[in-house]
């Protein structure tokens, strides 16, 4: 499947001009064995679709969603890179996952509610208003304007020193979100479901984190999501996938960090494995829900191989 707006000689002279680029962004952050024609088969179509969008004042908000370790944060840079230096479209991109809410703002919410609360990852961990102010921000920019970008450090689970984060200069035409939850929606709890996995059952049995993390949800995320422009979601097969990819993840992480400190911080297997638990419930409805009304759906099968199944 393709787009409507697709080009073959368009996308011919656009995989030309930045296949070096791209080749060059996958060496960097150490994504090894891309499925032959990556690039040509699905990069380059969605760029040029993206491209299509006639220029306006304000940002597009492109939402990238799926399971952990599926693919978002790297088909960002991608599409990034395409969009600013080989289309003309100046664009930048944030993950939710750095704007979580510091461990004393969660500790505080632990305390009053669960001691599951202070676990950085499920809707209720974010400060959704730091990123509509980012939005707004870059929103409101101007070409000589400097927009500090939030940064977050998983391994040691706080934000960068402000002073380090990275800088954004001028207006984008595209922002790019990066989210796990990007434009899911409150389960209801008429029919709530017991525990569903070992951590829930050990600690969680019943429900009163699960739930207070579905209600939060219905709260400023939707204003966040409501924003979007275009949503995408990486669909995966199933939910021992979203486990084996966030291993592979942390596996990758491990080869990009320096600092011997924050080596010795990155999970063991069984530690990823116990992580991901904590997301299971809203995954499940991510990968059976959201492909329903994404404009864009991709497909990763079980040899971790793209297609596109769905288009605008």
């Amino acid at each position: 499947m393709t787009f409507s707006t697709f080009d073959v000689q368009l996308s011919k002279d656009l995989l030309g001009s930045s296949i070096t680029d791209l080749e060059r962004i996958a060496d960097q952050y150490k994504i090894e064995n891309l499925q032959p024609n990556f690039f040509e088969d699905i990069i380059i179509p969605i760029s040029l679709h993206l491209n299509s969008f006639p220029k306006r004042d304000e940002p597009y908000l492109i939402c990238f969603t799926g399971g952990q370790g599926s693919g978002k944060t790297t088909m960002s840079y991608f599409i990034q890179e395409v969009l600013t230096n080989h289309c003309n479209r100046p664009s930048m991109g944030f993950s939710i996952d750095d704007i979580y809410k510091s461990q004393e703002e969660r500790k505080a919410i632990s305390e009053e509610v669960h001691s599951l609360c202070y676990v950085r990852g499920v809707p209720g961990t974010h400060d959704i208003g730091m990123g509509l102010d980012l939005i707004d921000s870059l929103s409101k920019a101007k070409r000589d304007s400097v927009t500090k970008i939030p940064s977050f450090c998983k391994p040691e689970d706080k934000h960068y020193p402000e002073s380090d984060w990275p800088v954004y200069k001028g207006k984008p035409d595209f922002i790019f979100l990066d989210a796990w939850c990007g434009g899911a929606k409150p389960i209801s709890e008429e029919n709530w479901q017991g525990p569903l996995n070992d951590l829930e059952r050990e600690e969680d049995p019943e429900g009163i984190w699960s739930k207070w993390s579905n209600r939060e949800l219905a709260k400023d995320y939707q204003e966040l999501f409501d924003r979007f422009d275009l949503l995408l979601i990486i669909k995966v097969p199933d939910m021992e996938f979203v486990y084996k990819s966030r291993w592979l993840q942390e596996q990758t992480l491990a080869k990009t960090i320096k600092d011997p400190a924050l080596k010795d911080k990155i999970m063991t297997k069984e530690e990823v494995y116990r992580f991901v638990m904590h997301y299971e419930r809203l995954t499940h409805y991510i990968l059976e829900e959201i492909p329903k009304f994404s404009d864009i759906v991709l497909e990763r099968d079980d040899q971790f191989n793209f297609s596109i199944t769905k288009t605008p």
